[in-house]
């Protein structure tokens, strides 16, 4: 990217995919939004403060590109209201806030399956984030739908997914077709893929899910 692209925001900086955007997003100046201090390369900017003033400091930044890393799982947050909160309710304060000040990109981690009629709670309340993304008219939307991610994360690693992750490579090798959408892939990529996507300048709303993803980092 040149020097005169739009600064772009992060919030979701400390989650596995934030992080690999903070490393590898080093042509892309960044504004890391977090709760608590993260690494950030000399490219980037840090400002920590309270979810809860998340979407008025995105007022005042005024970015050009919002990009949205933000997860977590009904485990981690406790409870699924919990978990709506942040992963609904935070991230579309902040997106609403993006819109109303101007910023015409945003690119949002979703999931593989996301889909507002979905049974499972978890996808269900992706596909309805993608729902409420798609009618703020950004001038441009990319949603990444990531289904496995695999990376090291820090903090313990949860057994269910650490065995996901052995497993992967095998499971992946039987997912072909329309379920290769499903086979996992390294959070790295997914984070090349945002910092390519910001790139792109065409408008419309785009969904990228694995195969999509791995030719835009490459």
């Amino acid at each position: 990217m040149s020097d005169a692209a739009p600064r772009a925001l992060l919030i979701g900086a400390t989650g596995l995919v934030g992080q690999a955007v903070a490393r590898c997003g080093h042509a892309l100046p960044l504004t890391l939004l977090a709760r608590r201090p993260v690494e950030a390369g000399a490219s980037h900017r840090v400002v920590t403060a309270d979810p809860g003033e998340w979407a008025e400091i995105i007022a005042a930044e005024r970015p050009g590109i919002l990009i949205s890393c933000l997860g977590t799982t009904i485990r981690q947050a406790g409870s699924q209201d919990a978990f709506r909160a942040v992963d609904h309710d935070l991230l579309l304060a902040c997106a609403r806030a993006a819109k109303v000040a101007g910023t015409a990109h945003m690119i949002a981690v979703s999931s593989v399956g996301a889909a507002a009629h979905s049974t499972n709670f978890y996808l269900r309340t992706k596909g309805e984030v993608e729902e409420a993304l798609r009618a703020l008219n950004f001038l441009r939307l990319d949603l990444m739908r990531p289904g496995l991610l695999t990376g090291d994360r820090q903090g313990p690693t949860r057994i269910g997914e650490g065995l996901a992750m052995l497993a992967a490579p095998f499971t992946d090798a039987l997912l072909h077709g329309s379920l290769r959408r499903y086979r996992s892939i390294p959070a790295e990529t997914v984070a090349r893929a945002i910092v390519a996507a910001a790139s792109l300048a065409a408008p419309g709303q785009f969904v990228h899910e694995n195969d999509a993803m791995q030719q835009l980092a490459d």
